[in-house]
Protein backbone atom coordinates (compact mmCIF):
# COMPACT_ATOMS: atom_id res chain seq x y z
CA UNK A 1 0.00 0.00 0.00
CA UNK A 2 1.35 3.46 -0.56
CA UNK A 3 2.21 5.48 2.40
CA UNK A 4 0.97 8.13 0.11
CA UNK A 5 -2.53 7.29 0.52
CA UNK A 6 -3.08 7.31 3.89
CA UNK A 7 -2.47 10.05 5.55
CA UNK A 8 -4.90 12.54 7.05
CA UNK A 9 -7.87 13.98 4.61
CA UNK A 10 -10.47 16.96 5.27
CA UNK A 11 -13.10 19.21 3.39
CA UNK A 12 -14.86 21.29 5.30
CA UNK A 13 -16.48 19.52 8.72
CA UNK A 14 -15.21 16.49 7.11
CA UNK A 15 -12.07 15.12 8.82
CA UNK A 16 -10.34 11.45 8.22
CA UNK A 17 -7.81 10.36 10.56
CA UNK A 18 -5.61 7.63 11.04
CA UNK A 19 -6.96 5.44 13.75
CA UNK A 20 -5.18 5.89 17.25
CA UNK A 21 -6.28 5.22 20.76
CA UNK A 22 -7.70 9.06 21.33
CA UNK A 23 -10.44 7.89 18.94
CA UNK A 24 -11.28 4.37 20.95
CA UNK A 25 -14.06 5.96 23.19
CA UNK A 26 -15.97 7.99 20.34
CA UNK A 27 -15.61 5.01 17.92
CA UNK A 28 -17.12 2.89 20.37
CA UNK A 29 -20.19 5.48 21.23
CA UNK A 30 -20.32 5.87 17.64
CA UNK A 31 -21.02 2.03 16.92
CA UNK A 32 -23.37 1.82 19.68
CA UNK A 33 -25.82 4.27 17.81
CA UNK A 34 -26.69 2.02 15.90
CA UNK A 35 -27.41 -1.40 17.08
CA UNK A 36 -29.18 -3.50 14.23
CA UNK A 37 -26.47 -2.64 11.58
CA UNK A 38 -24.19 -4.94 12.44
CA UNK A 39 -25.64 -7.74 11.66
CA UNK A 40 -24.61 -7.27 7.66
CA UNK A 41 -21.06 -6.63 8.63
CA UNK A 42 -17.90 -9.39 8.61
CA UNK A 43 -17.26 -8.12 12.50
CA UNK A 44 -19.67 -6.85 15.85
CA UNK A 45 -18.29 -3.46 17.23
CA UNK A 46 -20.97 -3.44 20.08
CA UNK A 47 -20.59 -4.12 24.05
CA UNK A 48 -17.79 -6.89 24.45
CA UNK A 49 -16.88 -7.32 20.80
CA UNK A 50 -15.89 -3.62 20.35
CA UNK A 51 -12.39 -3.57 22.01
CA UNK A 52 -10.73 -6.87 20.52
CA UNK A 53 -11.98 -5.03 17.16
CA UNK A 54 -10.63 -1.83 17.85
CA UNK A 55 -7.13 -3.16 18.81
CA UNK A 56 -7.16 -5.06 15.91
CA UNK A 57 -8.16 -2.13 13.45
CA UNK A 58 -5.47 -0.18 15.62
CA UNK A 59 -2.63 -2.60 14.54
CA UNK A 60 -3.02 -1.32 11.10
CA UNK A 61 -0.27 -2.28 8.60
CA UNK A 62 -0.94 -4.21 5.57
CA UNK A 63 -3.89 -5.27 3.91
CA UNK A 64 -5.99 -2.86 5.91
CA UNK A 65 -5.44 0.56 7.68
CA UNK A 66 -8.58 2.93 8.87
CA UNK A 67 -9.35 5.87 9.66
CA UNK A 68 -11.56 7.71 12.50
CA UNK A 69 -14.16 9.85 10.08
CA UNK A 70 -15.07 12.55 12.41
CA UNK A 71 -17.78 15.50 11.68
CA UNK A 72 -16.91 18.84 13.77
CA UNK A 73 -14.69 17.18 15.67
CA UNK A 74 -16.61 14.40 16.51
CA UNK A 75 -16.20 11.15 16.02
CA UNK A 76 -19.06 9.75 13.78
CA UNK A 77 -17.27 6.31 12.06
CA UNK A 78 -14.60 4.45 10.39
CA UNK A 79 -13.21 4.11 6.86
CA UNK A 80 -10.47 2.55 5.56
CA UNK A 81 -7.93 1.73 2.86
CA UNK A 82 -7.56 -2.09 2.27
CA UNK A 83 -4.97 -3.88 0.04
CA UNK A 84 -6.78 -5.24 -2.96
CA UNK A 85 -5.29 -6.42 -6.58
CA UNK A 86 -1.69 -5.22 -7.74
CA UNK A 87 -0.15 -3.23 -5.21
CA UNK A 88 -0.19 0.54 -6.68
CA UNK A 89 -2.97 -0.24 -9.15
CA UNK A 90 -5.86 -1.02 -7.06
CA UNK A 91 -7.04 -0.67 -3.73
CA UNK A 92 -10.61 -0.95 -1.59
CA UNK A 93 -12.49 1.27 0.51
CA UNK A 94 -14.20 -0.36 3.44
CA UNK A 95 -14.42 -1.09 6.87
CA UNK A 96 -17.03 1.81 6.33
CA UNK A 97 -19.38 2.56 8.88
CA UNK A 98 -21.26 6.36 9.90
CA UNK A 99 -24.03 6.80 12.61
CA UNK A 100 -27.44 6.56 11.79
CA UNK A 101 -28.02 10.00 11.95
CA UNK A 102 -25.54 11.15 9.09
CA UNK A 103 -27.54 8.23 6.70
CA UNK A 104 -29.15 10.28 3.90
CA UNK A 105 -27.58 13.87 4.26
CA UNK A 106 -24.99 13.32 1.85
CA UNK A 107 -21.92 12.78 4.15
CA UNK A 108 -20.97 9.29 3.39
CA UNK A 109 -20.90 10.80 -0.40
CA UNK A 110 -18.60 13.21 -0.04
CA UNK A 111 -16.64 10.92 2.54
CA UNK A 112 -16.22 8.81 -0.45
CA UNK A 113 -15.79 11.17 -3.15
CA UNK A 114 -12.79 12.61 -0.73
CA UNK A 115 -10.97 8.98 -0.16
CA UNK A 116 -11.66 8.48 -4.07
CA UNK A 117 -9.99 11.82 -5.24
CA UNK A 118 -7.42 11.28 -3.18
CA UNK A 119 -6.64 7.55 -4.39
CA UNK A 120 -6.49 8.60 -8.25
CA UNK A 121 -4.48 11.76 -7.16
CA UNK A 122 -2.46 9.25 -5.90
CA UNK A 123 -1.54 7.16 -9.26
CA UNK A 124 -4.45 4.20 -8.54
CA UNK A 125 -6.05 2.53 -11.31
CA UNK A 126 -9.01 1.18 -9.58
CA UNK A 127 -10.71 1.69 -6.09
CA UNK A 128 -13.52 -1.19 -5.20
CA UNK A 129 -16.27 -1.52 -3.20
CA UNK A 130 -17.04 -4.95 -1.68
CA UNK A 131 -20.71 -4.70 0.05
CA UNK A 132 -22.97 -8.01 1.89
CA UNK A 133 -25.62 -8.78 -0.72
CA UNK A 134 -28.19 -8.21 1.76
CA UNK A 135 -27.33 -4.61 1.94
CA UNK A 136 -29.12 -2.60 -0.15
CA UNK A 137 -28.23 0.67 1.17
CA UNK A 138 -24.70 0.76 0.83
CA UNK A 139 -25.11 -1.22 -2.76
CA UNK A 140 -27.11 2.08 -3.67
CA UNK A 141 -24.93 4.34 -1.94
CA UNK A 142 -21.99 3.24 -4.49
CA UNK A 143 -24.20 2.88 -7.40
CA UNK A 144 -24.61 7.18 -7.06
CA UNK A 145 -20.69 7.44 -6.96
CA UNK A 146 -20.27 5.79 -10.34
CA UNK A 147 -19.64 2.59 -8.89
CA UNK A 148 -20.06 -0.92 -11.71
CA UNK A 149 -21.84 -3.89 -10.22
CA UNK A 150 -18.83 -6.70 -11.53
CA UNK A 151 -20.17 -9.34 -10.06
CA UNK A 152 -21.05 -11.38 -7.08
CA UNK A 153 -18.29 -13.56 -5.13
CA UNK A 154 -20.80 -16.59 -3.89
CA UNK A 155 -20.01 -17.53 0.18
CA UNK A 156 -17.33 -15.04 0.37
CA UNK A 157 -16.86 -14.99 3.93
CA UNK A 158 -18.33 -16.07 7.04
CA UNK A 159 -20.00 -13.47 9.52
CA UNK A 160 -19.45 -13.29 13.30
CA UNK A 161 -23.33 -14.63 13.32
CA UNK A 162 -21.90 -17.37 11.47
CA UNK A 163 -23.98 -16.41 7.97
CA UNK A 164 -22.21 -17.42 5.30
CA UNK A 165 -22.07 -13.85 3.11
CA UNK A 166 -22.53 -13.18 -0.25
CA UNK A 167 -20.55 -10.25 -1.63
CA UNK A 168 -21.38 -7.68 -4.36
CA UNK A 169 -18.10 -6.52 -6.18
CA UNK A 170 -17.98 -2.92 -7.80
CA UNK A 171 -15.29 -0.70 -8.81
CA UNK A 172 -14.59 2.82 -9.97
CA UNK A 173 -11.87 3.42 -13.24
CA UNK A 174 -9.63 6.60 -12.97
CA UNK A 175 -11.13 6.96 -16.18
CA UNK A 176 -14.30 7.12 -15.29
CA UNK A 177 -13.73 9.15 -12.07
CA UNK A 178 -12.14 11.95 -14.19
CA UNK A 179 -15.07 11.88 -16.50
CA UNK A 180 -17.33 12.56 -14.20
CA UNK A 181 -19.66 15.52 -14.84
Amino acid sequence: MSDGLYVPLAEGNLALEPLAERHREGLRAACAQDQEIWVVYPHDYLGDSFDPQFDRLLEGGTPRRIYAVLADGVVVGMTGWIEHGAPGWSIEIGNSFIVPALRGTGFNGRLKRLMLGHAFACGLERVVFKVDRINARSQAAVRKLGGVEEGLMRHERRTWTGRVRDTVLFSILRDEWMARP
